[in-house]
């Protein structure tokens, strides 16, 4: 059965090493039949959570902004992939700021079921990755239905582009195939 995929691209650069794996895992899943959408931060107006829970009760969040849109497509997506370089041993700014404004899904029906985690850093120690693995898996533990499934690492990349040629790229295009 083909999927719906979206996948969050959360760098603020373009042409960023934690966008490359992204690129890579949906030429995976595509070439598997699947439907996959990337959505890029760049550009995107997303505001911090004001912490007013209205949303638990409206099921819409009172900021209108770019969020709105990307909460729509992760409501109905079944597999949400989400890539993000490692700052500081730690997800991106970016990505965790999305991940508070998705607060109005947790009382909806959300389609998800499977998550996965792709991430680019310039440290290459197998540490690094493991505070944004469990800052997502927070994320993922709130979704009952849901699963964190399994993450790309690829360290030792800083500058944008200096993931070519990495074998973390097939990794991360064989992980998208398997969907």
């Amino acid at each position: 059965m083909n999927k719906r995929l979206v996948i969050l691209s959360t760098s603020p650069r373009k042409n960023s090493n934690s966008h490359a794996l992204a690129e890579s895992f949906a030429k995976g899943a595509a070439e598997a039949g699947n439907e996959v959408e990337i959505i890029s931060l760049i550009g995107k107006q997303i505001a911090f959570c004001k912490g007013c829970f209205a949303c638990q009760t409206t099921g819409r969040c009172v900021i209108r902004d770019d969020a709105i849109e990307i909460e729509q497509k992760v409501l109905n997506a079944d597999v949400v992939v989400w890539a993000t370089p490692i700052y500081y041993y730690e997800m991106s700014g970016q990505m965790k700021v999305l991940i508070d404004r998705l607060n109005p899904l947790f009382p909806k029906d959300y389609r998800f079921r499977d998550v996965y985690l792709l991430a680019s850093a310039s440290e290459d120690e197998d540490c690094v990755p493991q505070r944004a693995v469990e800052g997502l898996k927070g994320w993922v533990d709130c979704f009952e239905r849901a699963t964190f499934q399994d993450y790309v690492f690829c360290g030792g990349v800083t500058d944008p582009g200096d993931i070519r040629g990495n074998e973390k790229l097939l990794a991360a295009y064989e992980m998208g195939k398997a969907i």
